[in-house]
């Protein structure tokens, strides 16, 4: 179950509450009986794996991707296509 933080309104007072996601946003300051308001905080986040990260950068991927792409066409060009396969007979 989620912790919540409250925080008070009118006297200041922070506490948190153990609250299921069915359950109500509590409204009133138990210590007061003033307006209660939700406090939102950071969350903590992990990202794992690459391309997450400024030194994982596109431009020198796209520069090996494209050197092998123009190797492969060079080298294409120079040798004759294949013969194409006579269709079996049934």
């Amino acid at each position: 179950m989620p912790t919540y933080a409250y925080a008070c309104t009118a006297c200041d007072h922070r506490f948190d509450a153990v609250q299921s996601f069915s359950e109500d946003s509590l409204t009133i300051c138990p210590e007061c009986g003033g307006a209660l308001r939700k406090q939102y905080g950071t969350v903590g986040v992990t990202f794992n794996g690459s391309g997450f990260y400024r030194t994982d950068s596109r431009g020198n991927a796209g520069a090996k991707k494209a050197s092998s792409a123009t190797s492969k066409s060079d080298s294409s060009t120079g040798s004759t296509p294949a013969p194409a396969k006579s269709p079996a007979s049934s």
